[in-house]
């Protein structure tokens, strides 16, 4: 017996570069930081994946760790017995053979592994620190019901994806309680899938500002040529959007009108008046930036993601590590919340032809962390964040 606490691995599917593999193998072979290689203090006990890739490295990674597959959630989470026998739970519900629906969503399995979870802790009468990748789900309904199933059951609960933990150039954090009063950020690719991203970079920062996050009273998703109307009309910044833009790498030289060929923008209402938008700028960029005013200054910033070793997931790693170690989530789960529920309106707003949407059940209030979470401070990787763990592997 190692005597480290034993967390479940649950996964949709397992290859090379897979969400699977940047999160736990990283929990078997160490974090690769810019602080050196950081050595896990729990280890994987057991695994489940839903399906097997072709390409599958799961199964390869399981054998080489002594860790056993199991053909069950509840079995991964009670080692084969009849009851909870691990102490923490890592779901990562992305990647896999699954469907979409007519929004454009892909339907992950993430409540019914969460569900699957919660009956464990039911019938077991205790619950443990569970860590869910990126969206709660692809729509409010099944997102809501897994945050309103964490509270009842007191599961510590940590969700979201590694944008909020990676490189900031320039280094970029508000101080609770600051006078922010516009904010935008800039993402691409899918708007399901990147969406998510760049919308949870928005929030990271906006959950800081004066009084806390009030939660999202409408929104609005518009694409093509309405987007740049939008701009010329001050429905989202263009100030915002250059000081966003300046810093980001990996961009197309000039105009980001000259490159997007099909640009979208999702539009945000805040409760307490925040004005806010990201803009999903496919074809200019790809990468993500962020910027927002505070009265009488804009400052902007890149948040970097860089390749193998895919190093930013060692941050978001680390931060769920803290939360196995302490049984306290490092950031609010709250935050996954209102993003999952508003990029799901979003969705729908698209699906309606771009119509405004109302949504008052986005009342999401909360307060953002004292404490900043575990994340790098330098503008690039250093060190063993650029030393791949394994060649061919993340």
């Amino acid at each position: 017996m190692s005597g480290l606490k034993k967390i479940a691995a649950i996964a949709t599917t397992y290859y090379s570069r897979s969400h699977a593999d940047v999160i736990i193998t990283k929990f078997m072979k160490g974090f690769p930081s810019d602080d050196g290689l950081i050595p896990p203090q729990v280890e994987i006990a057991s695994m489940y994946m839903d399906q097997v890739h072709e390409n599958d490295v799961g199964l390869e990674l399981a054998k080489e760790h002594g860790v056993p597959v199991f053909n069950s959630i509840p079995k991964a989470l009670t080692l084969g017995g009849g009851k909870l026998a691990v102490d923490g739970v890592l779901i990562i519900g992305e990647h896999g053979d699954y469907a979409w629906n007519e929004k454009q969503q892909h339907m992950y399995p993430r409540r019914f592994f969460f569900e699957q979870v919660c009956g464990v802790f039911a019938t077991s009468g205790r619950s443990v620190p569970v860590f869910n990748d990126k969206h709660l789900a692809y729509d409010w309904v099944n997102s809501k019901w897994m945050y309103d199933r964490a509270g009842a059951l007191e599961v510590p609960f940590l969700a979201g994806s590694s944008v909020p933990l990676a490189w900031r150039n320039p280094y970029l954090e508000y101080e609770l309680d600051t006078p922010l009063e516009e904010a935008l950020s800039i993402g691409y690719s899918g708007l399901d899938s990147y969406g998510f991203h760049a919308l949870e970079l928005l929030q990271c920062m906006a959950e800081r500002r004066r009084g806390g996050e009030t939660g999202i009273v409408a929104v609005q998703c518009m694409e093509g040529d309405a987007v740049w109307q939008a701009g010329d009309e001050g429905r989202w910044s263009r100030e915002l959007a250059d000081a966003a833009r300046e810093p980001i790498e990996a961009k197309a030289a000039g105009a980001m009108e000259a490159h997007c060929p099909d640009p979208a923008v999702f539009l945000l209402e805040y409760a307490d008046g925040l004005k806010a938008a990201t803009l999903m700028l496919n074809g200019y960029t790809q990468g993500f930036g962020y910027a927002g005013r505070e009265q009488d200054r804009v400052r902007g910033m890149e948040v970097f993601l860089p390749d193998d070793p895919h190093a930013h997931f060692s941050y978001l790693g680390r931060n769920i590590h803290e939360l196995f170690l302490t049984g306290m989530p490092p950031y609010p789960v709250e935050r996954t919340l209102l993003v999952s529920g508003a990029l799901d309106a979003l969705m729908d707003s698209r699906r309606r032809g771009h119509q405004r949407v109302e949504t008052p059940h986005l009342d999401v209030l909360y307060r953002s962390y004292e404490r900043l979470p575990i994340r790098p401070e330098g503008p690039r990787p250093s060190g063993a964040s650029l030393v791949p763990i394994v060649s061919g592997r993340s």
